[in-house]
């Protein structure tokens, strides 16, 4: 992913992450190690606007050109947004004869269980019925060939949707994933009838079972397949123009993408598989946060992310980030290896009101930014969770170091409306709002901790986002956690964890076997077909043989179960032994996981599902490094005092301001305290204190016990 650099310019690496409303941008120095970090408007009108300023902006700071830059790599929400706003252009799908209704009839899953079923209306399908098309053609679970390709139906289906103007389809045909030859005749022949068409066969998408998941991910890959190709092409046309006309010369400027599974693909690859990038922002920020969690020398590890409307959390063991197959966006399950992370309505926009009972609720319809909270003075009517911090006193009456001023009337007056409908005062009812948030969050981190067998006490949690850090004391106390970490520049946190990332692309194969039953030459012959795949999709990256890495997986489960549990495959032969030893770490990794296994009884027999490789290219990762101590304690960063509520009963307590920037290694505090900065606020209660490691971050912990 580097390019070669004159030897008297630099070698800067640049990470640029895009939000709805500022693009955080991130610069390495790859010879000194120095990093640079800014901020600058999103344009969503033109997304490569604020990308290309943000460029300009950081190599400004860092006194670079364009000729300087050895590559780009890019988080994007261009798919996240376009399936949560479900921006659908019109979708044809073409399936096996006799299996017209298979998105029809989909999952009998219900949204939140049946708590809220009689209010729920099952949502359209993705491509209604009618722009369904079926063709003849059969083959088993093994791919052997049952009844042959309908050539004659294919075309006629081609020509229909050519006919229609329906310009992006997706094929998904029974049982290709164990055998592709009649999707990829289907495809041939919409290239010859409909060569306008945008085409996604399953075969080349998800090589998995389960018919209704593999048709979902196959179609909400050919959906945004146009608008990524076109949003990222167009970046890539003007990136390029930029370093040339820097350089002088010609010159094709390295262009990544990061993609879900917590790895990076070149811009060239990914528009071939766009359903690779719908969670790009989130897995960097998980994989930012952790690398700044470990350098504090913690490796169990949760990440909070807040940002204005919503808070992403994930959960990070021994410097990895757990990956799930199992995710959705919005509506749409898309069944790709993903970094693990739970989204709930709880940013600093989240509204809150009271629901038909009577009852004080928060989220998760938001505000956005803009109108935004009442103290925006936007035109905003609703009280938010950011306006219930500024009547609190919790965060300053500015943002971002004054570009941003705050009306605090206007948010306790709104806040106020609010409380005379529940009969509260206004801070029990600002108090109430944040209480009900951090438990919408901790909520959030429990499913992803103790809901899969994992104690939350254990871990230490990092925060970041501007909203991050606003709750993290009440999350210590809920959760029982051992501490919070917050990074330095926690706004930019997830334009950071794009320089942290390897290239990594994954390839999966369904072969169900009984583990009595097993052909081990069979799955050899598995893993080495699906790490050539890898190996050949890392040498197209750059990655020499020497130079990459090729990862091996399976899921296996209990015979009659409808969940896997994925376990590692070790490298060597697939033999009898290898075999044996994979089943036994299933067995271990079930228990972990739920309380039980059924290793050595033979009554239950352990089934082999999926077949995976994940490949890996390694790329030289930012090193963080330690800052110098100062003269003087923290009382040299106290910025002033002012009035804090942190508990309604208590009213509000003179409360010492730190400004972040002055804090230095070595500083130790106890709360109450608000520290500062250019993007966030981190509240302390009181019972807690603050220390300030060697590479400048915060570290929260509680003073003495208390119980939620």
């Amino acid at each position: 992913m580097a390019a070669v650099a004159a030897e008297d310019s630099r070698r800067i690496r640049i990470g640029v992450d895009t939000g709805g409303t500022f693009t955080d941008i991130v610069a390495l120095d790859e010879d000194t190690g120095e990093l640079v970090t800014t901020k600058t408007p999103s344009t969503p009108a033109d997304p490569a606007l604020g990308f290309l300023d943000g460029v300009h902006k950081v190599l400004g700071l860092l006194g670079c050109s364009g000729a300087d830059v050895t590559a780009v790599v890019h988080g994007t929400t261009v798919a996240t947004n376009q399936l949560l706003e479900d921006r659908i252009d019109r979708l044809g799908f073409i399936t096996t004869e006799g299996y017209e209704f298979i998105l029809e009839i989909a999952r009998q899953a219900v949204p939140d269980g049946y708590g809220n079923s009689y209010f729920w209306v099952k949502p359209d399908r993705i491509v209604p019925v009618e722009r369904v098309r079926t063709v003849g053609g059969r083959l088993d679970h093994q791919g052997n060939e049952i009844r042959p390709f309908d050539e004659a139906a294919a075309r006629k289906a081609s020509r229909w949707f050519r006919d229609q103007g329906i310009m992006t389809l997706g094929v998904c045909f029974l049982h290709s994933y164990a055998n592709p030859a009649h999707e990829e005749r289907m495809r041939e022949v919409l290239l010859e009838e409909h060569p306008q068409a945008t085409v996604s066969i399953s075969s080349q998408v998800l090589r998995e079972y389960r018919e209704y998941e593999r048709s979902m991910t196959t179609l909400v890959d050919a959906a945004v397949k146009p608008r990524v190709a076109r949003y990222v092409g167009g970046i890539k046309e003007r990136l390029d123009a930029f370093v040339t006309e820097a350089a002088a010369q010609p010159r094709r400027l390295p262009f990544a993408i990061m993609k879900s599974n917590g790895g990076i693909l070149s811009a060239e690859e990914v528009v071939h598989q766009p359903i690779t990038t719908v969670l790009s922002g989130p897995a960097a920020g998980a994989l930012g946060a952790a690398l700044i969690a470990r350098s504090a020398g913690f490796e169990k590890i949760l990440t909070c992310d807040g940002g204005g409307t919503s808070t992403d959390v994930s959960v990070v063991l021994d410097g990895e980030p757990t990956l799930t197959t199992e995710g959705s966006v919005g509506r749409f399950p898309s069944k790709i290896p993903m970094i693990d992370v739970v989204t709930v309505g709880a940013g600093g926009g989240s509204i809150a009101w009271v629901s038909p009972e009577g009852t004080l609720k928060v989220g998760p319809k938001s505000a956005g930014a803009d109108p935004g909270p009442l103290c925006y003075g936007k035109g905003g009517t609703d009280p938010t969770i950011t306006d219930a911090h500024v009547l609190l006193g919790r965060i300053p009456p500015h943002l971002l170091g004054g570009e941003i001023p705050l009306d605090a009337e206007a948010a306790r007056e709104g806040v106020r409306r609010l409380a005379d409908r529940l009969g509260l005062g206004p801070e029990e009812c600002a108090t109430g709002i944040l209480e009900i948030s951090a438990w919408n969050q901790a909520n959030a981190l429990r499913r992803i901790t103790v809901k899969r067998g994992l104690d939350v006490r254990d871990f230490v949690m990092t925060t970041f986002g501007g909203s991050g850090s606003l709750l993290l004391c009440r999350l210590i106390d809920i959760l029982g956690l051992a501490g919070v970490v917050v990074p330095r520049d926690p706004g930019n946190v997830s334009a950071f964890g794009l320089l942290t990332v390897d290239v990594r692309c994954d390839y999966v194969q369904t072969s169900v076997r009984r583990h009595p039953d097993l052909d081990h030459t069979h799955l050899e012959e598995i893993y080495q077909e699906l790490s050539a795949r890898a190996a050949d999709a890392l040498d197209k990256e750059g990655f020499g043989s020497d130079e990459h890495r090729c990862v091996r997986t399976a899921d296996l489960r209990y015979f009659g179960q409808a969940f896997e549990v994925r376990v590692p495959v070790p490298d060597g032969p697939v033999d009898a032994e290898l075999a044996d030893s994979v089943a036994k770490a299933f067995h271990e990794q079930h228990r972990r996981l739920y309380g039980y296994d059924f290793q050595g009884d033979t009554s239950q027999v352990v089934e082999w599902v999926n077949l995976r490789v994940t490949g890996v290219g390694p790329i030289q990762r930012p090193v963080l490094r330690e800052l110098p101590r100062r003269d003087g304690g923290p009382e040299r960063a106290v910025t002033g005092i002012r009035p804090v509520c942190f508990d309604a009963a208590d009213g509000y307590v003179r409360t010492p301001v730190y400004r972040r920037d002055d804090l230095a290694p070595g500083d130790r505090f106890e709360g109450p305290a608000i520290i500062e900065e250019f993007g966030s606020t981190i509240p302390v209660h009181p019972g807690f204190s603050v220390s300030v490691d060697a590479h400048g971050n915060v570290v929260v912990t509680r003073t003495e016990q208390k119980g939620a």
